[in-house]
């Protein structure tokens, strides 16, 4: 055992190494692209054949507009130290073995770990003696070396820390700056034992400028999701915040900058949902126990979020309402599709909640977004002869948008900022209804 981890660890501090991506996603094909040019040969296994084909091919089959990962994935993929197929048994030579598959939550807030069981499977029927294999996906405390071990352990006949070796590294990345997360970002490394851990650290350290964390399994896994659980919860309080400013006549946004003058404080900015890959998902990762979830106050965080979206369809019916109008038949332009500013990424986006709300009232929705592609007609055709119009998302566009020259195609001059981006003073001069979360109408 000593001889192989010593064989190991001289050829990961010697970069002569085959790393093994499972799953070519948001999360592993950037860090594949990574290793791959940081002088490791790569080998990514994907069951997506279509993105496999791609990546094959030097194409980037997720977002164009990642800073540098197209050209890194053409140059790594010329070279040859990037290479994709949907065969599992490409992995049989591969010093280290990396799993980045998806981790979602059910309605039960349980997660389904099918895909990373049937990729571990995967891993065990090709893993060889001596090799290294580290879980990316984010999961439950006590998956790593619960389930994840005993597939590997199970499909391949060996024995984790006698003839391979377990680690838990959990991404951080965000839509946007994938590389530069990876290449930045300090990670922690969690191992089967410190050893273990070490050797982690030792091959994270190929493309890693940044603070790497030895530390054991179940550590690791509960940093990464009460990292984003803790985020998800001030979110929560300063939704919370906002909508009793709401209550009692108040601006949130006043609020928020006295409380943030007091020394170790740090409100967060309320608004109209949260969305993304993670943070909707993580804290139910952490709250989860085999068979049940725990953690109420994770569980009440959750519930202010996923509310928002719906608040927003209470503050659009109460626009229209002082116009004499009803949501039903009502034409509502949705500013905004992306969960997140400046990005086309609409995974888990609020405005996806407010659409459905919307309709199950009977308004028609249009939807419009400068960065999502089956969004992006003219604004102006969007607006025109609607009653309601509703910001979803801060994209950087839609800071320049003039109040006025929305009241001119709007047919009911209700417009409802889900994210603060307009003044209400300019707002109302135009000639517009405006309602926002976390601020008290004027008219109230």
């Amino acid at each position: 055992m000593k001889d192989l981890r010593a064989g190991l660890r001289a050829r990961i501090e010697g970069s002569d190494i085959t790393v093994g991506v499972v799953g070519l996603g948001f999360v592993g094909l950037p860090v594949a692209a990574s290793f791959a040019s940081g002088g490791c040969r790569v080998v990514g296994v994907d069951i997506d054949e279509r993105r496999v084909g791609a990546i094959a091919s030097g194409s980037n089959p997720l977002d164009e507009d990642e800073p540098g990962l197209s050209e890194l994935i053409r140059t790594t993929t010329a070279n040859g130290t990037l290479v994709a197929t949907t065969d599992a048994a490409a992995l049989r030579n591969a010093d280290a073995i990396l799993v980045a598959v998806e981790t979602p939550v059910g309605d039960d807030h349980l997660a389904d770990l099918s895909a990373l069981r049937a990729a571990s499977r995967s891993v065990g029927g090709a893993l060889r003696r001596g090799t290294l294999v580290v879980v990316e996906s984010t999961v439950p405390p006590g998956t790593t070396g619960g389930l994840v071990r005993q597939e590997i352990e199970s499909a391949s006949g060996m024995v984790c820390e006698r003839d391979f070796y377990l680690g838990h590294c959990p991404e951080r990345l965000m839509p946007g700056k994938l590389l530069s997360n990876v290449r930045t970002l300090p990670r922690v490394c969690g191992g089967s034992s410190a050893a273990t851990a070490d050797l982690v650290v030792a091959l994270y350290r190929h493309v890693v400028r940044a603070d790497l964390d030895p530390v054991d399994l179940v550590t690791a896994e509960l940093v990464k999701t009460a990292e984003n659980a803790y985020y998800d919860l001030n979110i929560a309080f300063a939704n919370e915040v906002a909508l009793i400013c709401e209550e009692v006549g108040a601006d949130v946004s006043r609020v928020r900058a006295l409380v943030n003058k007091s020394p170790g404080r740090n409100m967060l900015l309320p608004g109209a949902g949260v969305g993304g890959a993670c943070i909707p998902k993580d804290p139910w990762l952490l709250a989860a126990v085999p068979g049940r979830v725990r953690g109420p106050l994770i569980a009440a965080a959750r519930r202010v979020n996923d509310g928002m979206p719906r608040h927003v369809a209470d503050l659009t019916r109460a626009g229209l309402a002082r116009h004499g109008r009803r949501l039903e038949g009502a034409i509502v332009a949705v500013l905004g599709v992306a969960y997140r500013e400046d990005t086309k990424d609409d995974r888990n986006s609020p405005t996806a909640a407010l659409a459905r709300e919307l309709r199950s009232e009977g308004a028609t929705v249009r939807l419009h977004d400068p960065h999502v592609p089956d969004h992006q007609s003219p604004l102006a055709d969007v607006t025109e002869g609607a009653d309601a119009a509703v910001l979803m998302v801060a994209h950087s566009a839609y800071r320049s948008i003039e109040p006025a020259s929305l009241r001119r195609t709007m047919r009911t001059p209700v417009l409802v900022d889900g994210r603060r981006v307009f003044d209400p003073a300019t707002a109302e001069a135009a000639g517009l209804t405006y309602l926002a979360v976390g601020w008290t109408p004027r008219w109230n």
